[in-house]
């Protein structure tokens, strides 16, 4: 069972994808003009999805195909571009048009306790 439904995946990766720079299959600068094929961005795009959404570690998301560092070093290189925020950006947008976001009104959770190590220097 997918962690999120393709009605939902689907546009998201669009979105996503679209930010993504081009990247040919094999590395061209390979000394011996061959390597691995690029595990594609989708199947790591899906897995940290996952991750993101059961709460869960990268090795514990990870595949026969593709393995945690994969997805870490995939990580690192979209942060470096800067898609993380941009991709927030475009989540929140996207939540906005279907369901739609009150952030006027936000709630936050605090408590007040004594401190136990009390002093002079701790200010009224």
């Amino acid at each position: 069972m997918p962690a999120v439904p393709s009605s939902l995946f689907e546009p998201l990766w669009d979105q996503f994808c679209a930010l993504l720079p081009q990247r040919p299959e094999f590395d061209p600068t390979h000394p011996l003009g061959c390597h691995k094929r690029r595990i594609p961005d989708e199947t790591v795009f899906r897995l940290v999805i996952e991750a993101l959404v059961h709460g869960s570690g990268y090795e514990r998301i990870a595949t026969a195909e593709c393995s945690d560092w994969t997805i870490r070093d995939r990580v690192k290189q979209w942060s470096s571009l800067g898609l993380a925020a941009e991709l927030h950006r475009i989540s929140l947008a996207g939540y906005d048009r279907m369901i739609g976001l009150d952030l006027d009104d936000l709630a936050a959770d605090g408590c007040h306790t004594k401190a136990p190590c009390a002093g002079e220097k701790t200010g009224p």
